[in-house]
């Protein structure tokens, strides 16, 4: 089944086309890689699709609903998280707190239900620490909880970010760059928690450079250049495309 369907996709920055219709589709319970030489509109896809930027054009559905004018809050209550390809933290706050900032995004109490610290309050408060503690746990970072964000590893302060992510009980978690300064044995758990979280049932669609981690996890890989889809495959096909490879290795000019 479809999860999420991207159509015709087209934003412009003045007279720069950033993403020119793009049109991708992302299956429920699988992996999807959208990749691309630097500048060519990754992230801006991106921002289309958690609603951090409104499209100029095209419509992007998830689960059959269209997302493409909703902000940004209301994507994440449909059931789409995502991490940044810069690391977005409260620093000060343990590990702990910022998933718990993770999980209020889907408590239902009001400010009334806070202010009187009802039944309801408290039991939604019990179990966004049980869901918080889970989310910590998920990623192996339980043992950290109560450390403070800035005084984790810079590994660890990713797989935070994603812990954070899953604490809003996604159906689909877009991962911006999640590799981005990890070392070889923090790249391989990200792997294996990749894979976790498939097996959860829960579909990723990401960004990477890591083109090792790429081919390791994706089953269907979106490639970009210049804010066009060049080439869509498996790993396998997209290895051999020969655009792909020009894209990437440029060719020699006939003398």
């Amino acid at each position: 089944m479809t999860l999420l369907s991207v159509s015709r996709l087209t934003k412009s920055f003045g007279g720069l086309m950033a993403v020119n219709s793009v049109s991708f589709e992302v299956a429920s319970d699988s992996v999807v890689g959208l990749i691309g030489p630097n500048g060519a509109g990754k992230t801006t896809v991106f921002n289309l699709i958690t609603g951090i930027y409104r499209a100029d054009q095209g419509e992007i559905l998830f689960k059959d609903k269209s997302i493409v004018r909703l902000p940004t809050h209301r994507i994440i209550s449909q059931g789409i998280a995502r991490t940044f390809q810069t690391i977005r933290l409260f620093q000060n706050l343990s590990a702990l707190e910022n998933v718990l900032a993770g999980c209020h995004c889907q408590m239902k109490s009001g400010v009334i239900a806070s202010l009187f610290h009802t039944p309801r309050q408290r039991r939604e408060e019990k179990m966004a620490l049980e869901e918080a503690m889970e989310a910590l746990a998920f990623v192996g970072l339980d043992s950290s909880a109560m450390q403070l964000a800035k005084n984790l590893s810079y590994g660890k302060q990713r797989l935070l970010e994603i812990a954070r992510a899953l604490a809003t009980r996604p159906s689909l978690i877009v991962l911006d760059e999640p590799a981005g300064g990890m070392n070889e044995y923090e790249t391989w758990q990200l792997v294996a928690l990749i894979e976790k979280m498939k097996e959860r049932g829960i579909t990723v669609l990401l960004i990477e450079h890591d083109m090792s981690l790429v081919m390791k996890v994706c089953e269907n890989i979106v490639v970009l250049e210049y804010g066009s889809k060049i080439a869509e495959g498996t790993p396998d096909e997209i290895k051999t495309d020969p655009r792909v490879i020009e894209a990437y290795l440029g060719v020699e000019e006939d003398d």
